[in-house]
């Protein structure tokens, strides 16, 4: 009876502790779409402390308690209605966001299928040395490998477009080297299997490997996704023109006056990120727990 009682006692716990943590990841998101549907004098009325020492030269303790709340006084779509309509500077960002993030994001994840199916095939010295290059570039975080993409674009004479941030961005090792770790789990009976039928390389690629590596590159592909439709330094250095920027540039240096409008393009910029996540959530999960249609 007592290991009974402490066995679910346990289980209680790490379930409170689990919907506690769970909470307070989501609070920001919620107080962001709540707060988006405020009218501008309600937002000054539980921010407006906030938003004037931030503004001010001389910054110092907030005395006042913030209000934050969830729900609003009064749902206004004011804020939409300006950066949907009346700005289109907000949707051209965020267009800018889309041509940028969806070729990376696409040609990416195709030319690491083919790079990890070559890495995973033709297994020899060299090819484990440049696969080894590949993890070391991986591990260097972007900051590390800036300048010289900013060299090499200036070169290229590239710097200053998009081909600037595209280009690094397909040619990027994340996607490399997690297909390879993923196709060289695929038994290698099926690929002699298919050779013996007298399938060309090409037939096993397209018809063997990518069918079975299907949950792997979607998941692949939803990581890459988020992970450039956040960037904000590729932006900053690369491109000379501030009408090429993209939507989380302007997040990043949000006017103090412009809180509410914040919280409007917070909650657009947060809409495909979440719609795909939502698609992809179970193809995320099966790329991670099931490595090329084989149970790892």
């Amino acid at each position: 009876m007592k290991r009974f009682l402490k066995k679910h006692l346990a289980t209680a716990l790490l379930f409170i502790f689990a919907l506690i943590a769970a909470l307070l990841f989501i609070m920001p998101t919620v107080l962001t779409i709540s707060n988006s549907f405020m009218t501008e004098k309600e937002i000054m009325a539980n921010y407006g402390a906030m938003i004037e020492n931030a503004s001010s030269d001389k910054r110092s303790y907030i005395s006042e308690d913030l209000n934050l709340k969830f729900i609003p006084d009064k749902v206004s779509l004011q804020q939409y209605t300006t950066v949907l309509f009346k700005s289109p500077d907000y949707l051209l960002k965020f267009w800018n966001s889309v041509i940028l993030v969806v070729p990376i994001t696409v040609f990416q994840v195709l030319l690491a299928a083919v790079t990890a199916y070559g890495f995973t095939r033709y297994r020899g010295r060299v090819r484990e040395i440049i696969f080894f290059a590949y993890i070391i570039l991986m591990l260097m975080p972007y900051q590390v490998t800036l300048v010289p993409n900013y060299l090499v674009s200036d070169w290229l004479g590239i710097l200053g477009t998009r081909w600037a941030i595209i280009l690094p961005g397909i040619f990027s090792p994340f996607s490399v080297y997690l297909l390879t770790k993923m196709m060289r789990r695929i038994p290698k009976a099926y690929f002699e299997a298919a050779r013996l039928d007298g399938a060309s390389e090409i037939q096993v690629f397209f018809q063997i490997c990518l069918p079975l590596c299907r949950s792997a590159m979607l998941s692949v592909g939803l990581l890459v996704f988020i992970d450039y439709w956040n960037m904000v330094e590729q932006p900053l250095i690369l491109l000379d023109d501030e009408a090429k920027y993209p939507l989380s540039v302007f997040l990043s240096q949000i006017n103090t006056g412009d809180v509410g409008l914040a919280f409007a393009v917070a909650v657009v910029y947060m809409i495909p990120a979440l719609l795909l996540f939502l698609y992809g959530e179970e193809y995320l999960v099966e790329g991670i727990t099931y490595s090329g249609g084989v149970k790892g």
